[in-house]
Protein backbone atom coordinates (compact mmCIF):
# COMPACT_ATOMS: atom_id res chain seq x y z
CA UNK A 1 0.00 0.00 0.00
CA UNK A 2 1.67 3.09 -1.04
CA UNK A 3 0.05 6.90 -0.14
CA UNK A 4 -0.44 9.15 -2.97
CA UNK A 5 -2.37 12.35 -1.50
CA UNK A 6 -4.63 14.12 1.54
CA UNK A 7 -8.36 13.75 0.08
CA UNK A 8 -8.58 16.84 2.49
CA UNK A 9 -5.84 18.65 2.03
CA UNK A 10 -7.97 21.05 0.44
CA UNK A 11 -9.35 22.10 4.18
CA UNK A 12 -6.32 23.88 5.36
CA UNK A 13 -6.46 27.66 5.56
CA UNK A 14 -2.61 28.93 5.10
CA UNK A 15 -0.24 27.77 2.34
CA UNK A 16 1.85 25.45 4.06
CA UNK A 17 5.55 27.37 3.48
CA UNK A 18 7.43 25.81 5.62
CA UNK A 19 6.73 22.18 4.16
CA UNK A 20 7.04 23.12 0.63
CA UNK A 21 10.37 25.26 1.75
CA UNK A 22 11.65 22.23 3.00
CA UNK A 23 10.70 19.82 0.13
CA UNK A 24 12.57 22.41 -2.57
CA UNK A 25 15.63 22.48 -0.36
CA UNK A 26 16.34 19.07 0.02
CA UNK A 27 15.33 18.06 -3.43
CA UNK A 28 18.01 20.74 -4.60
CA UNK A 29 20.40 19.36 -2.21
CA UNK A 30 20.19 15.95 -3.34
CA UNK A 31 20.50 17.36 -7.11
CA UNK A 32 23.68 18.39 -5.76
CA UNK A 33 24.91 15.64 -4.28
CA UNK A 34 23.87 14.16 -7.68
CA UNK A 35 26.11 16.59 -9.44
CA UNK A 36 28.55 15.99 -6.86
CA UNK A 37 29.17 11.84 -7.51
CA UNK A 38 29.40 12.01 -10.89
CA UNK A 39 32.15 15.35 -10.98
CA UNK A 40 34.04 14.70 -7.88
CA UNK A 41 33.72 11.29 -5.81
CA UNK A 42 36.04 12.28 -3.42
CA UNK A 43 34.02 15.47 -2.00
CA UNK A 44 30.53 13.48 -2.56
CA UNK A 45 32.15 10.79 0.26
CA UNK A 46 33.36 14.03 2.00
CA UNK A 47 30.02 15.64 2.29
CA UNK A 48 28.29 12.66 3.31
CA UNK A 49 30.74 12.01 5.97
CA UNK A 50 31.14 15.09 7.67
CA UNK A 51 27.15 16.13 7.32
CA UNK A 52 25.77 12.40 7.45
CA UNK A 53 25.40 11.08 11.60
CA UNK A 54 28.06 9.03 11.85
CA UNK A 55 27.70 7.49 15.22
CA UNK A 56 31.34 6.96 16.19
CA UNK A 57 31.53 10.73 15.61
CA UNK A 58 28.61 11.94 17.08
CA UNK A 59 30.27 12.89 20.36
CA UNK A 60 33.13 14.27 18.90
CA UNK A 61 35.21 17.00 20.81
CA UNK A 62 34.40 19.84 18.72
CA UNK A 63 31.17 19.25 18.28
CA UNK A 64 30.12 19.26 15.16
CA UNK A 65 28.91 15.91 15.37
CA UNK A 66 25.87 17.29 16.96
CA UNK A 67 25.53 19.66 14.33
CA UNK A 68 25.00 16.72 11.66
CA UNK A 69 22.34 15.58 13.56
CA UNK A 70 20.49 18.44 11.31
CA UNK A 71 22.15 18.55 8.49
CA UNK A 72 21.68 14.83 8.10
CA UNK A 73 17.99 15.40 7.26
CA UNK A 74 18.62 17.02 3.86
CA UNK A 75 20.82 14.76 2.57
CA UNK A 76 19.53 11.04 0.86
CA UNK A 77 21.13 8.43 -0.48
CA UNK A 78 19.01 7.87 -3.42
CA UNK A 79 16.14 8.50 -5.49
CA UNK A 80 13.47 6.39 -3.47
CA UNK A 81 14.67 7.24 -0.70
CA UNK A 82 13.97 11.11 -1.76
CA UNK A 83 10.64 10.06 -3.31
CA UNK A 84 9.21 8.18 -0.27
CA UNK A 85 10.53 10.93 2.11
CA UNK A 86 9.22 13.91 0.43
CA UNK A 87 6.11 12.42 -0.62
CA UNK A 88 5.25 11.05 2.78
CA UNK A 89 6.30 15.12 4.05
CA UNK A 90 3.73 16.73 1.04
CA UNK A 91 0.77 14.31 2.10
CA UNK A 92 0.86 14.70 6.03
CA UNK A 93 2.72 17.96 6.43
CA UNK A 94 0.56 20.76 5.04
CA UNK A 95 -2.28 19.96 7.35
CA UNK A 96 0.07 19.71 10.40
CA UNK A 97 1.99 22.82 9.35
CA UNK A 98 -1.86 24.68 9.18
CA UNK A 99 -2.83 23.25 12.53
CA UNK A 100 0.48 23.96 14.31
CA UNK A 101 1.77 27.31 12.79
CA UNK A 102 4.84 27.86 10.30
CA UNK A 103 6.88 28.04 12.92
CA UNK A 104 5.98 25.84 15.53
CA UNK A 105 5.58 22.96 12.43
CA UNK A 106 9.70 24.05 12.25
CA UNK A 107 10.66 23.33 15.32
CA UNK A 108 8.81 20.05 15.48
CA UNK A 109 10.25 18.74 12.30
CA UNK A 110 13.51 19.29 13.51
CA UNK A 111 13.73 18.11 16.65
CA UNK A 112 11.44 14.83 15.50
CA UNK A 113 14.67 14.84 12.93
CA UNK A 114 17.35 14.73 15.74
CA UNK A 115 15.32 12.10 17.77
CA UNK A 116 15.33 9.96 15.00
CA UNK A 117 18.80 10.58 14.20
CA UNK A 118 20.28 9.80 18.04
CA UNK A 119 17.97 6.48 18.77
CA UNK A 120 20.02 5.76 15.42
CA UNK A 121 22.87 6.75 16.86
CA UNK A 122 22.79 4.65 20.34
CA UNK A 123 21.75 1.50 18.57
CA UNK A 124 24.56 2.02 15.71
CA UNK A 125 27.03 3.65 18.09
CA UNK A 126 29.89 1.94 17.39
CA UNK A 127 29.66 2.40 13.40
CA UNK A 128 31.40 4.36 11.39
CA UNK A 129 28.78 4.15 8.37
CA UNK A 130 26.85 7.12 8.12
CA UNK A 131 23.14 7.81 7.88
CA UNK A 132 21.23 10.09 5.52
CA UNK A 133 17.62 11.38 5.32
CA UNK A 134 14.46 12.70 6.91
CA UNK A 135 13.19 9.46 8.00
CA UNK A 136 12.73 11.22 11.78
CA UNK A 137 11.59 13.98 10.82
CA UNK A 138 8.73 12.48 8.68
CA UNK A 139 7.84 9.64 10.90
CA UNK A 140 7.04 12.54 13.55
CA UNK A 141 5.24 14.57 10.82
CA UNK A 142 2.76 11.36 10.37
CA UNK A 143 2.85 10.93 14.07
CA UNK A 144 1.22 14.51 14.56
CA UNK A 145 -1.35 13.60 11.80
CA UNK A 146 -2.35 10.94 13.21
CA UNK A 147 -2.84 12.67 16.79
CA UNK A 148 -4.87 15.46 15.02
CA UNK A 149 -6.60 14.05 12.03
CA UNK A 150 -7.15 9.81 12.73
CA UNK A 151 -9.81 9.35 10.91
CA UNK A 152 -8.90 11.42 7.35
CA UNK A 153 -8.67 9.26 4.16
CA UNK A 154 -5.57 9.11 2.46
CA UNK A 155 -5.96 8.01 -1.12
CA UNK A 156 -3.53 5.52 -1.90
CA UNK A 157 -2.01 2.71 -4.37
CA UNK A 158 -1.80 -1.07 -4.47
CA UNK A 159 -1.60 -3.28 -7.20
CA UNK A 160 -3.90 -7.03 -6.54
CA UNK A 161 -3.90 -9.61 -9.11
CA UNK A 162 -1.90 -7.05 -11.25
CA UNK A 163 -5.07 -5.01 -11.18
CA UNK A 164 -4.48 -1.14 -9.79
CA UNK A 165 -6.93 0.21 -6.90
CA UNK A 166 -6.65 3.92 -5.61
CA UNK A 167 -8.79 3.41 -2.15
CA UNK A 168 -9.27 5.71 0.16
CA UNK A 169 -7.90 4.38 3.43
CA UNK A 170 -8.41 6.21 7.14
CA UNK A 171 -4.87 7.78 8.54
CA UNK A 172 -4.88 5.52 11.21
CA UNK A 173 -4.50 2.31 9.27
CA UNK A 174 -1.51 3.74 6.38
CA UNK A 175 0.41 5.57 9.70
CA UNK A 176 -0.42 1.84 11.97
CA UNK A 177 0.92 -0.41 9.30
CA UNK A 178 4.10 1.96 8.84
CA UNK A 179 4.22 1.78 12.63
CA UNK A 180 4.34 -1.71 13.01
CA UNK A 181 6.36 -2.36 9.51
CA UNK A 182 9.44 -0.59 10.79
CA UNK A 183 8.55 -2.72 14.38
CA UNK A 184 8.54 -5.85 12.83
CA UNK A 185 11.83 -4.78 10.45
CA UNK A 186 13.72 -3.44 13.66
CA UNK A 187 12.96 -7.45 15.42
CA UNK A 188 13.89 -8.93 12.36
CA UNK A 189 17.06 -7.17 11.84
CA UNK A 190 17.86 -8.36 15.40
CA UNK A 191 17.21 -11.89 14.71
CA UNK A 192 19.34 -12.45 11.80
CA UNK A 193 21.71 -9.64 13.37
CA UNK A 194 22.00 -7.85 9.63
CA UNK A 195 23.58 -4.20 8.90
CA UNK A 196 20.97 -1.51 8.90
CA UNK A 197 20.78 0.13 5.41
CA UNK A 198 17.45 1.18 6.36
CA UNK A 199 16.56 3.78 9.09
CA UNK A 200 14.32 1.92 11.02
CA UNK A 201 15.04 2.64 14.35
CA UNK A 202 15.41 6.84 12.95
CA UNK A 203 11.72 6.22 12.00
CA UNK A 204 10.64 4.43 15.26
CA UNK A 205 12.87 7.23 17.66
CA UNK A 206 11.25 10.33 15.42
CA UNK A 207 7.90 8.67 15.89
CA UNK A 208 7.83 8.18 19.35
CA UNK A 209 9.89 11.86 19.48
CA UNK A 210 6.29 13.52 18.02
CA UNK A 211 4.45 11.89 20.96
CA UNK A 212 6.48 13.79 23.76
CA UNK A 213 7.07 16.93 21.75
CA UNK A 214 4.09 17.29 19.63
CA UNK A 215 1.43 18.37 23.14
CA UNK A 216 3.93 21.12 24.03
CA UNK A 217 3.52 22.75 20.84
CA UNK A 218 -0.16 22.19 20.40
CA UNK A 219 -1.73 22.33 23.57
CA UNK A 220 -4.88 22.07 22.04
CA UNK A 221 -4.16 18.82 21.40
CA UNK A 222 -3.02 18.10 24.93
CA UNK A 223 -6.06 19.16 26.32
CA UNK A 224 -8.49 17.29 23.29
CA UNK A 225 -6.45 14.13 24.16
CA UNK A 226 -6.01 13.95 27.60
CA UNK A 227 -8.34 16.62 28.95
CA UNK A 228 -11.37 14.27 30.35
CA UNK A 229 -8.87 12.25 32.24
CA UNK A 230 -7.56 15.20 34.26
CA UNK A 231 -10.69 15.99 35.61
Amino acid sequence: MFPLNDTESNRYGNFPFVTVTILVITVAIFLFELRLMQTDFVKFYLLLRSLGVTPRAMMSPDGWGAVSAVTSLFLHGGWLHLLGNMLALFIFGRRVEDACGAWRFSIFYLLCGVCGALADVLIRRDSVMPSLGANGAVAGVMGAYLILFPTSRIRSFFFAWFVPFFPQVRAFWIVGYFLLFNMLSVFDLFYTHADFFVGYWAHLGGFLACLSIFFFLRPEAYQRYFGKLAV
